[in-house]
């Protein structure tokens, strides 16, 4: 019911059974109010409709000769819908859930089991004008405005520069954190991978890609690819809600690209019928991704010969997979047998698009990966390349670090059994660290 503005003396006159009356304007008032609402919520309502047309339009996402009505459900064929998608966000909630448990009920104990604990860290002095700074400008301010920052506190240089390298250690993320983070994305990946190797293991696409192809579009889903693509697909919607909270590390702006890249590639491919394609790229994804967590496992566990040799796994399998397999298999048979059958169409296009920027990820990554093995043979290896950093010791003269910042900014050479043992390197401690400095004199990149 329309409320417009009523003068009660305001009348019209109207002409009713010969006779001349008055009416309230009021009315007259509400009744237009009320046929312009409905015009507005009429016209809203068409142009959303128009929309929903021409985004769903045949010709833009599939071949020609082809409509939305080839892919209904008939004749025993079942093929994926975009309402099928609604699930992956109950589902994502669902798996943050099951992620708080199973970091709480066996991640956490596991790192006790490990030996890694939780240490209290020293909280800074409050003090204002420092804070301020810190969180509206720089974690880590240059000299000159550290000199500035000394004048405005009424503290020295030194004060001030030791407040921001506390408060740098104070916020950045335990050890335990990392671990319980990194165990959870190990179980899923592993469960991820094993479960897509059972489900492909026995299809022809999966060792012919000419198969990819073969009846497309008419290729009726399977059981096991709806739930590899829906509890995928609730997996990375998790980690987008969880990154807030989760460790930043300095990669923390691909990783998004990625997840975001991967959702609305698995989305697409998912509407179109390009599920065998998108069931390879998962599994190829996931082969390294089991190997990398494993690894900084062992790495917080400071099991660092194990560490090590899974690093080297892991580069291997990287290198191969991301470099050689996604791009030469993978985007050759998106790019090059689907013109065999049709002609292109922007969907061609999108689908090889998103591909190509999945792949420039890869070549990120691998320069950084390579990066870590050169200095790892060439016996300088200090750091991961996308650590989010360690612990910051205290370099000032008679000073001494907190238990916690003595392990974080150096760790100790192990046996691979947990048992860890030093080895003198002009005051360096020589392993690959996954998330740390090794030697006690800082590295910055």
């Amino acid at each position: 019911m329309c409320n417009g503005a009523v003068d009660l003396f305001s009348y019209t006159p109207v002409l009713v059974n010969g006779g001349v009356t008055f009416q309230s304007e009021a009315i007259w008032s509400n009744e237009r109010c009320c046929k312009n609402q409905v015009h507005v919520k009429s016209c809203v309502v068409t142009m959303m409709d128009t929309l929903y047309e021409w985004f769903w339009w045949d010709r833009v996402w599939l071949p020609v000769n082809l409509t939305w009505a080839d892919l209904e459900d008939r004749d025993g064929r079942v093929y994926a819908k975009a309402s099928h998608l609604y699930v992956t966000f109950p589902y994502a909630i669902a798996f943050l859930l099951v992620r708080y448990l199973f970091e709480w009920l066996i991640g956490t104990p596991l790192a006790a089991s490990a030996g890694i604990q939780e240490k209290g860290r020293q909280r800074v002095a409050h003090n204002p004008i420092l804070e301020l700074y810190y969180l509206s400008h720089s974690r880590t301010p240059g000299q000159a405005d550290i000199n500035g920052l000394s004048k405005k506190s009424g503290w020295s240089v030194r004060q001030v520069e030791r407040w921001f390298r506390k408060k740098r250690n104070q916020d950045r993320p335990s050890v335990v954190k990392k671990f319980r983070e990194a165990s959870w994305r190990f179980v899923f990946y592993l469960l991820a991978f094993s479960g897509g190797l059972v489900a492909l293991h026995d299809k022809e696409w999966f060792y012919d890609m000419r198969e990819v192809w073969n009846g497309f579009p008419k290729q009726s889903m399977l059981e096991s690819q709806y739930w590899y693509y829906i509890l995928e697909m609730s997996f990375y919607g998790s980690l987008l809600f969880s990154v807030t909270f989760d460790v930043k590390r300095k990669d923390f702006k691909e990783q998004i690209i990625h997840h975001l890249a991967t959702l609305i590639l698995l989305s697409f491919s998912w509407c179109v019928n390009y599920i065998r394609i998108g069931t390879l790229v998962m599994l190829v994804h996931d082969a390294s991704d089991v190997l990398l967590e494993s690894a900084k496992l062992f790495n917080y566990a400071k099991w660092t010969k194990t560490c090590n040799s899974l690093f080297v796994v892991f580069a291997i399998v990287f290198l191969v997979t991301r470099l050689i397999i996604f791009p030469f298999w993978l985007i050759h048979c998106t790019w090059v047998y689907p013109t065999l059958q049709y002609p292109p169409f922007f969907g061609y296009y999108f689908f090889n698009m998103m591909l190509v920027v999945l792949q420039f990820l890869h070549i990120f990554w691998a320069y950084l990966i390579l990066r870590m093995v050169k200095k790892f043979l060439f016996g300088n290896m200090t750091r991961d390349e996308r650590s989010d950093g360690e612990e910051e010791e205290d370099d000032d003269e008679g000073s001494s670090l907190s238990e916690e910042e003595k392990e974080d900014s150096g760790h100790c050479f192990t046996n691979g059994s947990g048992v860890r043992t030093k080895e003198a390197n002009n005051g360096c401690f020589t392993h690959l660290s996954f998330s740390a400095n090794v030697c006690q004199t800082k590295t910055v990149y």
